[in-house]
């Protein structure tokens, strides 16, 4: 019994289980194809700008060169014996580290000799050089008495295809082979090795520094294809960029402005902010709602990787990570099945699309706490899967409610009333199998309908006139039918039949009763107006007509008959041969205008409703034994 079962459920929910694999993997051979990347990037930025600004850190001073200090000094670069006294005063104050990030591998006069002196006796001085050309700058070698002594680190910056600065690196390897520490990594060592922390190899070979291990960026970590992971990078953890660290500027320093002990046992770096000096980049804080075009200083972001190595290190503040490709694929596959589901269980529209904006604001959100937690976890690839999952099955839904719509409408469009319809179209499910109205055995009452002496009337019209005269009968009958909550099964001839109580089933013997009644009706309803059309018809110069009624109340079986060109919904079975051969019974019983004759389970189904005699019981062609037969009177005017 439990194998069937679950065959079952799976049918039922194979459209989910089709569409969300297919999506997710839609969304997959998209986000490989680097579809998802920029806007990955962006949402990337924006959980930085949502991120509450973070302390100072103390740990670290900047001091810059700006526009003032430029007009100061007179000339751009400063001069050897300007740089030098700068030097000499940070190095009074006595830093851990200093970190000199210009490149300085030409003398500028005055005061090389000086600067040379400096350079030789400060040991915890780190110059920089640039290690990789690209086709905007070439390289930049370091002053040749700091690349002596090994106090030379790389200051390149890794530049995303949007032009921000996403990754930072500790180390990268020259064209020779080398392995150069960057400036922002020789700093921190410096003053880790104060704090009794050196490297040590995790893992894998990665990097240990104290509390934390620094796992290398991959080309496809969080929302990057193929991107360029040569050399040691890590996913920049941004401060604040604005306030993050002390800042002073190079006038004040060497006007003796500057507070005691204001870089004391700190990293200090030397850089420029002035605009006309151009070391400026884009960052995730470049966009936001009042300045698009914010941009930040190189030494800003050297400050904040340094940062990041220290407060990784000592604090065991967090460091970005991304969860594996196969995990990322798992997450993409679970959304999508959230917004198959979705799809599948709320087929009504506004609701589903409210349930999106649910799913995907929760999604976004989790993915931010995620972000606050150091988990950089993509945004855009599951968002996609669960907004197309959802659309792929209300599209679905939609379609095939559009077939179901058209097979009902094909069957039942002409012949049922409003009501039934909407009844049928809520039933749907139950009724309809494989594009058509299923099989079943009901409980019913059939009615017939023929005209009195018809050929010989036909021989009173032309063709054109007669099928307008036909039309507007038949058009009269039809409403009426539908009136009274009955099916026109078929037109056949001057014929019709209808039935009273298809396609829905009827459970009770209210129900039952209920339809009885109602083809009775709809019979002296008929003559009412077939008197009504006879009146105007005389009146016309046209022909008058009479008919004859059979009704039977009993099993009919139900359903769609027909194949693919040609299918209509019709009821069959003994009850629809006894209405039929009541109708046609010993057409010398007198009815006046119209005829009606009706079975005993109809008449029992009357409750006196309707006046009703017993005419008798008599064989019926097709039938063994007696059938008692009942006629309805018509009503009284």
């Amino acid at each position: 019994m439990m194998f069937p079962q679950l065959k079952q459920n799976v049918w039922n929910w194979r459209v989910v289980l089709v569409a969300a694999p297919t999506v997710a993997g839609a969304v997959v051979i998209l986000r490989l194809a680097g579809l998802f990347q920029a806007p990955g990037w962006a949402m990337l930025d924006r959980f930085y700008r949502w991120r509450p600004p973070e302390s100072l850190d103390p740990r670290i001073a900047i001091v810059t060169i700006n526009e003032s200090d430029l007009k100061q000094v007179g000339k751009w670069p400063i001069s050897d014996q300007t740089l030098a006294e700068l030097l000499l005063k940070i190095r009074a104050n006595r830093p851990r580290a200093i970190g000199l990030d210009l490149y300085r591998d030409l003398p500028v006069e005055p005061g090389s000799e000086k600067l040379a002196q400096v350079y030789k006796s400060t040991p915890n001085l780190i110059g920089v050089k640039k290690v990789v050309a690209n086709r905007l700058e070439a390289t930049v070698p370091a002053p040749p008495i700091l690349s002596q002594k090994g106090q030379v680190a790389a200051n390149d910056i890794v530049v995303d295809a949007d032009g921000k600065i996403r990754r930072g690196l500790l180390f990268l390897s020259s064209h020779s082979g080398e392995n150069i520490p960057s400036f922002a990594f020789k700093l921190a060592q410096i003053y880790l090795a104060s704090e009794a922390i050196t490297p040590q190899s995790a893992e894998n070979n990665y990097l240990k520094l104290g509390q934390a291990v620094f796992m290398p960026f991959e080309p496809n970590d969080g929302s990057y294809i193929r991107a360029d992971a040569g050399g040691y990078q890590i996913l920049l953890n941004y401060r604040y960029p604005e306030g993050s660290f002390r800042r002073i500027s190079l006038t004040d320093v060497l006007e003796n402005r500057m507070p005691k002990d204001w870089v004391r046992d700190r990293i200090v770096l030397i850089g420029t902010t002035g605009v006309s000096l151009s070391d400026f980049f884009y960052t995730p804080f470049s966009s936001n709602f009042t300045n698009e075009l914010k941009l930040t200083p190189g030494i800003e972001i050297q400050a904040n990787i340094t940062s990041q190595i220290l407060s990784a290190a000592i604090d065991g503040r967090r460091l970005l990570r991304t969860w594996s490709e196969s995990w990322e694929y798992g997450w993409i596959f679970f959304w999508s099945c959230v917004g198959a589901i979705l799809g599948w269980k709320l087929p009504n529209l506004k609701l589903a699309i409210a349930c999106l904006i649910v799913a995907s604001g929760s999604l976004v959100a989790g993915c931010y706490v995620a972000f606050l937690s150091g988990w950089w976890i993509p945004v855009i690839p599951p968002l996609v899967s669960l907004a197309g999952s959802e659309i792929a099955i209300i599209a679905y839904l939609g379609y095939t409610e559009r077939q179901e719509r058209q097979v009902m409408m094909t069957l039942f469009g002409r012949y049922v009333s409003p009501p039934i319809a909407e009844a049928i179209w809520r039933d749907r499910d139950i009724l309809i199998k494989q594009g058509r109205l299923k099989g079943q055995k009901l409980m019913a009452t059939v009615l017939f309908t023929d005209l009195k002496d018809f050929s010989a009337l036909t021989k009173k019209l032309n063709s054109e006139e007669l099928m307008d005269w036909l039309n507007e009968y038949m058009e009269a009958m039809s409403e009426i039918v539908l009136a009274n909550g009955g099916v026109v099964d078929k037109f056949i001839g001057d014929a019709v039949m209808a039935v009273f109580g298809v396609p829905i089933r009827r459970d009770n013997k209210d129900a039952i009763a209920d339809d009885a009644k109602a083809a009775v009706r709809c019979a002296l309803e008929m003559a009412a107006a077939l008197e009504s059309l006879n009146k105007r018809w005389q009146a016309q110069g046209r022909p008058t007509t009479r008919m004859r009624v059979g009704i039977a109340t009993g099993v009919v079986v139900a359903g769609s008959l027909g194949g693919v060109h040609r299918m209509e919904y019709t009821a069959i079975g003994d009850c629809v041969n006894l209405a039929s051969r009541l109708e046609s019974f010993d057409k010398s019983i007198n009815g006046s205008i119209c005829r009606i004759l009706i079975n005993k389970r109809t008449y029992q189904y009357l409750d006196g409703l309707f006046a009703a005699q017993l005419i008798g019981s008599f064989p019926i062609r097709g039938r063994q034994g007696l059938t008692r037969i009942y006629q309805v009177l018509p009503a009284q005017s």
